[in-house]
């Protein structure tokens, strides 16, 4: 029986939350990347709303199955860039930070919800599947701030270093996916990764019951 609620929860749930996540995560680095002059993502037939487009097999189950994974990097040419290593750090942060805005949108909507809307069986889908959309953002958003390539804190990270130890630093790259799939594995990240998403969503529940208090 608990097989059977996993597995609706999975798919009438956690599955569209896991694709609007990806969706817009790689949109916002492929948009803002377009935005600092690099045609790539265009090029690439990143700048789109297809989830489907942005799929990667390992991230997609890891995001369905753990809450936290990550999506089919946007490829950027940062020659294109005016100033390359800040203008990096705005293309790392733009899909981390659309997935808390998400997260945030979702829970502003709940809130709402919860004051105004009456219980039928589907403003209860709609109401759960928000809170799913908005964990599993706020999960994808802090997973990829991890300073590990190719995760988007890497980039981050990397934009902080003197040129030498920079390019010492991504000649890991080829092997930080490999790195990341062990530790994701072994646990290693879960305990924080959890306790600190439980922390933002906790902080964006304070932010939404303040604003409701206002209007």
């Amino acid at each position: 029986m608990s097989f059977l609620v996993d597995l609706i929860n999975n798919v009438f749930y956690i599955l569209p939350a896991v694709l609007i996540a990806i969706c817009l995560h790689e949109f916002a680095h492929g948009l803002v990347s377009y935005s600092l002059g690099d045609p790539t993502p265009k090029a690439q037939g990143r700048l789109s709303l297809n989830p489907f487009h942005h799929l990667d097999l390992w991230g997609t189950l890891m995001l369905l199955f753990l809450g936290f994974g990550w999506a089919k990097p946007v490829e950027v040419d940062a020659r294109y860039y005016e100033n390359p290593k800040s203008d990096m750090v705005k293309v790392a942060l733009a899909g981390p930070i659309m997935n808390f805005f998400v997260a945030f949108i979702c829970l502003l909507i709940m809130g709402v919800m919860g004051k105004n809307v009456t219980a039928t069986s589907w403003t209860i889908y709609l109401y759960n599947l928000l809170y799913y959309t908005a964990l599993i953002n706020v999960g994808l958003g802090l997973f990829n701030l991890i300073p590990l390539p190719p995760l988007d804190g890497s980039k981050v990270l990397g934009a902080l270093l003197p040129a030498d130890r920079y390019f010492a630093y991504m000649r890991f790259e080829q092997y930080g996916m490999i790195l990341v799939l062990i530790l994701v594995m072994s646990g290693a990240f879960s305990g924080f990764l959890v306790s600190a998403r439980s922390a933002v969503i906790g902080g964006m529940e304070n932010m939404v019951d303040s604003i409701l208090r206002i209007f």
